[in-house]
């Protein structure tokens, strides 16, 4: 009697350890991950970085660098050159230019800088989706350009930086052409406009109009070298957008 009585309680006290820790009773204890699936365009990764820094003091002439992986990766190789200057870095990794149009008011607008650096593009054209046109990245620009032109920001675009092919996605043609091409339509417009241009193409270019084995990791990213150069006729492009008019 008394085993059957041992047995009866063992296997009460199983039974309500299992009932406190079934899922239904953790939910209320398990932290819940936060669900970012509508956030397309990222908007949570600078959020809390733009909160932390502010509005620019007075006299400081902000510049936003807005764009992909080549403005992500600057800061990484050389981030000197943003840590001692007005200068706020706002690249993601493999964006298209409409993912920058619906970050440009908590990235760009709001940040309330003196000037904007747009690189958009090259994504685009990499994503193989058939889908994309230089008319449709351009508008994407456009619309980026007139949001900065109403807030008194002053635009530089970009001739964005060679290209021969693409090493994630070689099922891309002539990715050189399309780039040149690219690059072509920004620049008339931003002629048009009287916008400053900042070229990155000249400086890193080769022979089949892709980047310099000598500037570039993987022919599409420069490395430190590819970066100073570009440091180089950006700060020129900057001087140059100040001193317009525009």
């Amino acid at each position: 009697m008394k085993f059957k009585l041992f047995f009866l309680l063992f296997l009460f006290a199983i039974t309500n350890t299992f009932a406190q820790s079934s899922p239904d009773s953790l939910k209320g204890k398990m932290p819940v991950k936060e669900n970012f699936a509508d956030d397309w365009a990222m908007l949570c990764k600078y959020q809390k970085e733009n909160e932390t820094l502010g509005l620019p003091k007075k006299g400081e002439k902000r510049v936003v660098f807005l764009g992909s992986s080549i403005f992500e990766f600057w800061k990484q190789k050389d981030p000197d050159f943003f840590a001692n200057r007005p200068y706020i870095d706002r690249g993601i990794s493999g964006q298209i230019s409409p993912q920058l149009l619906i970050r440009f008011r908590q990235d760009v607008i709001n940040l309330k800088p003196k000037a904007i650096i747009i690189l958009a593009g090259s994504n685009d054209i990499a994503g193989n989706t058939g889908h994309v046109t230089n008319e449709k990245i351009l508008d994407c620009i456009k619309s980026m350009a007139e949001l900065a032109k109403k807030h008194h920001i002053k635009v530089i675009l970009c001739k964005y930086l060679p290209v021969y092919e693409y090493a994630w996605n070689k099922g891309i043609k002539d990715a050189s052409a399309k780039i040149i091409s690219l690059n072509e339509v920004i620049v008339a417009y931003a002629k048009k406009e009287h916008f400053t241009v900042v070229d990155y193409f000249t400086p890193l270019v080769d022979e089949r109009n892709g980047q310099r084995a000598d500037l570039t990791v993987d022919g599409v990213h420069p490395n430190l070298a590819g970066y100073k150069l570009m440091e180089t006729v950006t700060e020129v492009a900057i001087k140059k957008a100040f001193k317009s008019r525009h």
